[in-house]
């Protein structure tokens, strides 16, 4: 066979042409590695997997949960705002009783009769829950329409919780509107008063007549609480002093219907909790909170209840 010497071949061509056809071939090796390389990521994309949708799925897995957190979150701000505000509810449910005078006919030991210091409070037998009679050298009772009164100490400073174990000193006047131990015609007489402890409920119960209106005041019995019966010896150991104001509409029922009460008609008449020098400046909150709920006739007698609020 006869070749053709004008047609030339690869390994006759130089140096030179052999260098060029290798870099030739390098950068067809380049490109088809690059495309082949592009087809495996796009198929790759295709079935769902690659580096940018694994981040941006986290992202989103992340954003999600930190939106459920941050719901979860608001959604616990809300149970504590609420129940802070359901304390807060309980908290406003009692009213701390003002402070009020004692008055000139305390006998807790802040101030004297005919030069004696008058402080029933150091008596034996002043604790006790039926104050009607005198205790000790006399034995005489205060009439009167019967009058049984449970006392509730609540402490307005801890969402009304029962004030247990504290004691109560309470006095009032007869039904002509005197006081023993200090008005001359019963400065021999200590009936109308009396101590009494709270219970697991908070509660003080005193069994006593209903008080006279006299000139000057409004219908009202005093009483100061103490932290305990030991401390209940002396008034600088007590922690509130405070008055109740009677209902007026059972006021002027047993007034107007019960022996011996009648000076209390007149001087009712010209007597209000507003115009009165010791509940005149209370709010209309604080009156009625003052003030007990009582049930019961003349003839029966009455019973009621009142809560007082303590800053203990």
């Amino acid at each position: 066979m006869t070749r053709n010497h004008d047609v030339p071949h690869d390994h006759d061509m130089g140096l030179q042409h052999d260098l060029e056809r290798i870099a030739a071939l390098r950068e067809r090796r380049r490109v088809l590695g690059y495309l082949l390389s592009s087809g495996a990521a796009a198929f790759a994309a295709a079935c769902g997997g690659g580096g940018g949708n694994s981040s941006t799925s986290a992202a989103s897995s992340s954003s999600s949960s930190s939106s459920t957190a941050s719901s979860s979150s608001s959604s616990s701000s809300s149970s504590s705002s609420s129940s802070s505000s359901s304390s807060s509810s309980s908290s406003g449910t009692c009213i701390a009783d003002p402070e009020e005078t004692a008055g000139p006919y305390p006998s807790d030991g802040s101030n004297t009769v005919n030069g004696q210091a008058s402080n029933v409070l150091m008596s034996s037998g002043v604790v006790r829950s039926d104050i009607r009679s005198s205790f000790g050298s006399s034995t005489n009772t205060a009439p009167g329409v019967p009058v049984a009164l449970t006392l509730n100490l609540v402490n307005t400073n801890n969402l009304c919780a029962p004030l247990v174990g504290y004691a109560v000193y309470l006095w009032h006047c007869t039904r002509d509107g005197t006081y023993s131990l200090y008005s001359s015609s019963i400065q021999n007489e200590n009936y109308l008063r009396g101590v009494q402890v709270s219970d697991s409920s908070g509660n003080v119960t005193f069994t006593s007549i209903f008080p006279g209106c006299y000139s000057g005041r409004y219908p009202h019995i005093h009483f100061e609480v103490y932290p305990s019966l030991a401390l209940a010896t002396l008034y600088t150991n007590k922690i509130l002093t405070s008055q109740m104001a009677m209902p007026r509409d059972i006021c002027n029922t047993v007034y107007s219907g019960a022996t011996g009460y009648s000076a209390s008609v007149t001087n009712l008449a010209s007597a209000t909790t507003a115009n009165d020098n010791v509940f005149g400046d209370n709010t209309a909150a604080q009156i009625a909170a003052q003030t007990p709920t009582l049930s019961g006739s003349v003839a029966a007698g009455y019973t009621g209840s009142i809560v007082i609020g303590v800053p203990a």
